[in-house]
């Protein structure tokens, strides 16, 4: 008989309580250091000293043809209600055992994975786990800084050497988006952000009530493991999506999702669906695509401690070849007779990609030389008309 899935409860305002505590710990921690700079000297990839004097992303010129990627699929099982620290601690310890034990180069982490996905309901509170990208400074320790997720991150990423894209809610102003940052293996932050372009809204997937459509159309990042372009969650059920990052020369494409059950139809089960879509996009694009989701129950409790909500997410997180094959895929089975419990919180996959190999073989191909953009136009119509 299956295992139930690990399962988590939260309650909106006791998490955002979580979440204001956590981050000033953070904040304190990083500001207390002379400069985040200095913590990443004694840690610096040996980049070549000109394209450390004249290009301020040098990471990005050093581009080598094979490269691990790591999907890394995350379960809040056994961790305390509404606790966001320790999803915290956990992602950390994935990007770690990512890099030190599976020897990834890029590292793939689930939307939103410093908590709950908290969108399973219209919380104005839950609204305030928004962060600024630039949020703070410090003129008396001469510190600035992005924010404290960031920031850390930036120290993971130089540490194991190590692409992180960085999946977050940001706060611009007055605008709340879905944004991915990305994170080079030198520990810069590369410019321009991806904002989520599709934003759902149904039953359990309230993201319009927290989330603007992203401004920034579909961003391909030059990275020292290659051009990696990444679309989030719902981003990728359309095809003009990740066709557009394939067009601006993408040698992956990654999709940091949170995708499960529909809380009004419980029997509903999308998971094979949601996989043959994204296969069908590294297929018809000739591009290796990752899918890093979220596995387990989460349950939206109201302030009396009641349930009122859950879904479980499905997991099944996968890499495909640039045939849309699968070559890896995280199975959670909450089986602990094998003796290792942390298969039921932390699930990495990895593959190798071969970038150069792949572009001969889409350019042998001929599906971008064949392509009939002039014939295209009505895909820039919302109905088809004229």
């Amino acid at each position: 008989m299956p295992i139930p899935p690990p399962v988590y409860s939260y309650a909106p305002e006791k998490l955002l309580q979580s979440f204001r505590k956590l981050k000033s710990k953070e904040e304190k921690d990083l500001l207390t250091c002379p400069t985040l700079e200095s913590i990443l000297e004694p840690m610096a990839i040996n980049h070549d000293e000109e394209n450390k004097k004249n290009n301020r992303y040098p990471s990005s010129s050093k581009s080598k043809s094979s490269f691990v990627v790591a999907a890394v699929q995350l379960t809040a099982g056994g961790l305390p209600d509404n606790d966001v620290e320790k999803f915290w601690e956990r992602s950390q310890e994935a990007v770690r055992i990512a890099a030190e034990e599976k020897n990834a180069d890029l590292v793939l982490l689930p939307e939103l994975f410093i908590g709950p996905y908290f969108c399973q309901s219209q919380e104005c509170c839950l609204q305030d786990l928004a962060m600024e990208i630039k949020e703070y400074t410090l003129d008396g320790n001469n510190y600035s800084g992005f924010n404290f997720l960031i920031e850390k991150m930036r120290i993971l990423a130089k540490r194991h050497r190590v692409v992180l894209p960085i999946s977050l809610f940001e706060r611009k102003r007055n605008t709340l988006y879905n944004s991915v940052v990305m994170i080079d293996a030198d520990g810069s932050v590369l410019p321009d952000v991806y904002r989520k372009s599709h934003i759902p809204d149904g039953t359990g997937y309230q993201e319009k009530f927290y989330f603007s459509p992203g401004d920034t159309g579909f961003r391909v990042w030059s990275t020292c493991v290659g051009r990696v372009g990444v679309a989030i969650c719902w981003d990728q059920w359309f095809p003009e999506a990740a066709r557009a990052m394939a067009l601006s020369g993408a040698d992956v494409i990654l999709y940091p999702t949170a995708i499960g059950t529909e809380p009004q139809d419980p029997s509903l089960n999308s998971v094979d669906h949601w996989q043959r879509v994204i296969q069908g996009h590294a297929a018809a694009n000739m591009v290796p695509v990752v899918a890093s989701n979220r596995y387990g129950t989460e349950i939206l409790l109201n302030e009396d401690g009641r349930e009122r909500q859950r879904i479980t997410f499905y997991g099944r997180s996968f890499i495909t070849d640039e045939t849309g094959a699968k070559v890896a895929e995280a199975i959670m089975d909450n089986n602990e007779n094998d003796g290792d419990k942390s298969t039921n919180q932390i699930s990495i996959i990895t593959s190798i990609i071969d970038s150069e190999a792949n572009r001969s073989t889409r350019i042998a191909w001929g599906l971008f030389r064949d392509r009939r953009p002039d014939l295209y136009g009505i895909l820039l119509t919302k109905d088809g008309g004229d």
